[in-house]
C-alpha cells in the first residue's frame, strides 16, 4: 500500500488491462509510466482508475492532480451511495492537503465531509483515518488538548480495526505532546521505540516517511543534534529504498539543517537548494520551511542578498522568516530595526503549521530569544539582553536539550558582557564553547569564542582574547562564513596593534591555462590537472580578488560572451493549480461558516489566515492586465550550477595540494554573487593567465 487504509483490489477484467499495467508500474515506483499507462484507458472512469491516478499523480509531483483524483473519487462513490468509500476518499484528500499544503481549513472541510458520511455506520478503517488526520490537524493548528484526544481515539480504533498508520501517527503525536509538556526523556524514549518500528517495513511508505520526518523535527525542536543526526541517517537509508513524493525533499531539508550545524556551509546550501527544487512541486504554504533554512545558511555564509531573497520568499508564503530575517537586518547594520522585528515576532508569533516548532509551546520561542540576546547585546541594551537570556534559560531548564543549554549559556555570556560582569561572562561563554564543541557545531562554537574573546579583552587579557578570536577565525573559515572571517580578522588586527604583527609576506601562486590543462603552483608544489568548467569560474575570481560576480555574469564570462537575455521561467501557478486554489478557497469559506456558527473564534482566525494566503498566491500569479506571472528561470539554476562546479574544482585542487585547496575552500564564496576573498594576514599574489593567448 502506498497510502494508509487503501486496499489492494486488483481487477482481472481484460477490459481494464491499462489499470493492471498502471498498478504494476506503481508497485515499481514508476510514477510517470503509471500516469502514461492509465491515460491509455479510454473506457469509463472507475473508482480504481481514480485511486491509481491519484497515487501516480502524487508520486510524480502533481499534488493538485492527486487531490483532484480523490475529490473525483469522492464524488463518484457518493453518487453510487457508497458512503464509507466516499468517506475514505474524502479523508485521503484531507491527508494529502495536510501533508503538503499547510492549509488546515480545507483539511477540516474534507474531514468534516468524511465524518458526516460515516455517521450511523459501524466502525470501519475510515473512522480510524479520520481520527488520525484530526490528530495532526489539531497539532499543527496549535490545539494540544484536541490533538491528544484525537490521538488516543486514533490509536484505539487503529488497533481494533487493523489500521497501523493510525496507531503509529497517534503514538508519535502523544510522544511529541509529552515533550511539549516537559516530559522530554519519556517522550524521546517513545520516539526511539517508534524509530525501530519504522525500520521494520510493516507500515506503508507514506506513513513511514512522514513519521521519520516527525522524529527528526522533534529532535531539532529540542536542539538534540545527536538524535537528529541518528534519525536523519535512518530516514536517509529508508528513503533510498522506498521514499517517494515529497519525502525525498523533506529528507534533504533535514540534511541541510544538520550541515548548517556541522558545516561546510557550501554543502549545506547545496542541500537546501536541492531540497527547494525537489519540494517545489509538492509544498504550498509549507514551502516557507526549506526557504527559511536556505536563508539561514546563506546568512551564515555571508550571502546577504541571497539570504534576504529566501527570507522574503518564505514571508510571502505566510511562513515566519524570523529569527533569520531579524539577524539579517543586524548584519546589514540596522540593529534598531532588527530588535523591533524580533520583539514583534516574540510578542505576536505567526501561527504557522510547523512540524519542527508547533504553535503551542515555548520551544518555538527559543531561537527568537537567542537572536534577541545577540541583537540587544550589539545595541548595548543591558535590560533587553538580560531578559532574553533569562527567558531562554527557563526554556533550556524545562526542555533540557544540549543545544538549548549551549544557546542559553551564550545568551547569559552576552548579557554579562554588556553589563560589565566579566568573570560571569567568561564562565558562561566557556560553557557555551564546550557545549557547541561537543555537538560538533563549529559555527556556533566560533560565535561563542568571539564572545569569550570579547570578555577576555574587556577584562584586560588581550592575549587570551587573541587566542579565542584566532580559534574562532579557524572555525568560521572551516564553515565558510566569509563575513564572520572578516570580522574576526578585524578584531585580531586591533589586538595585534600592541606590537605583534601576524601578517606574513605575500606568497605567489600560479593558475595558468595551458591547452586542455591547468598548471597550478604554490610554495614548493606544482601540479598539472585537466581543465574543468569550475576552473574557468575560479580563474575569473582569482584574477580580481574581492570583486563580487553575479552568477549569470560569471557563467557568461566563462563561456566567453555577454550574459544575454534571461531565460523565461515557469508559470507561478498553472491553470490546474489556479483552479485547485479556487476550490481550496471555497473549502476555507465553508470552514469559516461552520466555525462562525459554532462561535469558535480561534478556528475562524486560523481559517482567515489560510484565505489570506490563498488570495495572495492567486494574486501573485497574475500580473498587469491579467497576464500570467512567471518564476525566475536562469538565475537560480546558474547559482546551483556554478556552486557545484566550483566545489568540484576546489576538491580536485585539494587532491593535489592540500594546503592550497584548504585556503581556496575557505576563501571562495558562492551564492548569487561569487568572489575570492583575499586574506590581509596571509596574502597571496595570484598569477593568472592563459598560456595559449
Amino acid at each position: 500500500m502506498l497510502i494508509p487504509g487503501w486496499r489492494d483490489n486488483r481487477c482481472h477484467n481484460a477490459t481494464v488491462l491499462a489499470i493492471d499495467r498502471g498498478r504494476d508500474a506503481l508497485e515499481r515506483g514508476e510514477w510517470r509510466e503509471a500516469l502514461s499507462v492509465l491515460a491509455e484507458d479510454v473506457g469509463p472512469v472507475t473508482a480504481e482508475w481514480l485511486e491509481l491516478n491519484g497515487l501516480a499523480s502524487y508520486g510524480s509531483g502533481d499534488l493538485e492532480g492527486a487531490v483532484g483524483s480523490f475529490e473525483r473519487l469522492h464524488a463518484l462513490q457518493l453518487e453510487a451511495g457508497a458512503d464509507v468509500e466516499a468517506a475514505r476518499a474524502a479523508v485521503t484528500a484531507a491527508l494529502y492537503l495536510m501533508i503538503d499544503s499547510g492549509l488546515m481549513a480545507p483539511v477540516r472541510a474534507w474531514v468534516r465531509r468524511a465524518e458526516q458520511l460515516l455517521e450511523g455506520h459501524p466502525d470501519a478503517p475510515p473512522h480510524a483515518l479520520v481520527q488520525m488526520v484530526r490528530t495532526y490537524e489539531r497539532f499543527l493548528s496549535g490545539d494540544a488538548d484536541g490533538a491528544r484526544a484525537h490521538a488516543i481515539r486514533a490509536i484505539a480504533l487503529g488497533e481494533r480495526l487493523g489500521v497501523p498508520a493510525a496507531v503509529v501517527i497517534g503514538e508519535v503525536a502523544l510522544a511529541r505532546l509529552r515533550i511539549s509538556a516537559g516530559d522530554v526523556d519519556e517522550g524521546l524514549e517513545l520516539l526511539d521505540e517508534i524509530a525501530v518500528q519504522l525500520l521494520s517495513g510493516q507500515l506503508d511508505p507514506l506513513t513511514t516517511g512522514m513519521m521519520f520526518c516527525e522524529l527528526v523535527c522533534a529532535a531539532q525542536s529540542l536542539a538534540h543534534v545527536d538524535r537528529a543526526r541518528d534519525w536523519t541517517q535512518m530516514m536517509e537509508r529508508w528513503r533510498l529504498r522506498a521514499g517517494f513524493g515529497g519525502l525525498n525533499g523533506r529528507c534533504r531539508v533535514h540534511r541541510a539543517e544538520l550541515l548548517r550545524i556541522s558545516g561546510p556551509g557550501d554543502a549545506a546550501e547545496h542541500e537546501a537548494l536541492e531540497a527547494c527544487a525537489e519540494l517545489r512541486p509538492w509544498l504550498r504554504r509549507e514551502f516557507g520551511w526549506p526557504l527559511v533554512e536556505l536563508g539561514n545558511i546563506r546568512l551564515r555564509r555571508g550571502d546577504l542578498a541571497g539570504a534576504e531573497e529566501a527570507f522574503l520568499g518564505a514571508h510571502a508564503r505566510a511562513w515566519c522568516p524570523h529569527p533569520g530575517l531579524a539577524l539579517l537586518h543586524l548584519e546589514q547594520g540596522h540593529a534598531d530595526e532588527a530588535l523591533s522585528l524580533i520583539d514583534d515576532a516574540i510578542e505576536h508569533p505567526l501561527q504557522v503549521p510547523s512540524k519542527e516548532r508547533p504553535p503551542f509551546d515555548d520551544l518555538r520561542l527559543a531561537p527568537l530569544l537567542e537572536a534577541k540576546a545577540e541583537i540587544a547585546a550589539a545595541l548595548g541594551d543591558v535590560g533587553a539582553t538580560r531578559a532574553a537570556a533569562d527567558h531562554l534559560a527557563v526554556i533550556a531548564h524545562r526542555y533540557s536539550g544540549p543545544g538549548l543549554h549551549a544557546a542559553a549559556h551564550l545568551a547569559a555570556a552576552r548579557a554579562a558582557v554588556v553589563s560589565g560582569e566579566l568573570s560571569s561572562a567568561v564562565t558562561a561563554a566557556l560553557l557555551a564553547v564546550s557545549g557547541w564543541a561537543e555537538l560538533g557545531a563549529p559555527y556556533e562554537e566560533a560565535v561563542a569564542r568571539m564572545v569569550l574573546g570579547e570578555a577576555y579583552v574587556a577584562a584586560g587579557s588581550a592575549e587570551r582574547g587573541r587566542m579565542e578570536w584566532t580559534a574562532a577565525l579557524d572555525g568560521f573559515q572551516r564553515f565558510g562564513a566569509h563575513r564572520k572571517v572578516a570580522a574576526a580578522r578585524r578584531l585580531l588586527g586591533e589586538v595585534s596593534s600592541a606590537g605583534r604583527s601576524h601578517r606574513r609576506d605575500a606568497q605567489v601562486a600560479t593558475f595558468v591555462k595551458d591547452g586542455s590543462q591547468r598548471r597550478i603552483g604554490f610554495g614548493d608544489t606544482n601540479a598539472t590537472v585537466p581543465d574543468l568548467k569550475g576552473y574557468r569560474y575560479l580563474e575569473r575570481l582569482l584574477a580580481d580578488p574581492d570583486r563580487e560576480w553575479h552568477v549569470l555574469d560569471l557563467v557568461a564570462a566563462g563561456q566567453g560572451g555577454p550574459s544575454g537575455p534571461l531565460e523565461q521561467g515557469l508559470p507561478l501557478l498553472d491553470d490546474a493549480a489556479r483552479e485547485a486554489y479556487r476550490r481550496r478557497l471555497a473549502e476555507v469559506e465553508e470552514d469559516i461558516d461552520e466555525a462562525t456558527l459554532m462561535n469558535d473564534l480561534g478556528r475562524v482566525e486560523l481559517a482567515q489566515r489560510d484565505r489570506t494566503y490563498l488570495i495572495a498566491e492567486l494574486t501573485a500569479a497574475v500580473g498587469l492586465g491579467g497576464r500570467e506571472r512567471r518564476s525566475h528561470g536562469s538565475s537560480e539554476r546558474a547559482r546551483t550550477s556554478v556552486a557545484r562546479c566550483l566545489r568540484y574544482a576546489l576538491a580536485r585542487i585539494a587532491d593535489h595540494h592540500a594546503e592550497l585547496g584548504s585556503h581556496l575552500q575557505g576563501a571562495v564564496r558562492t551564492g548569487t554573487y561569487c568572489s575570492y576573498r583575499s586574506d590581509p594576514l596571509a596574502p597571496i599574489t595570484w598569477l593568472v593567465r592563459d598560456a595559449d593567448a
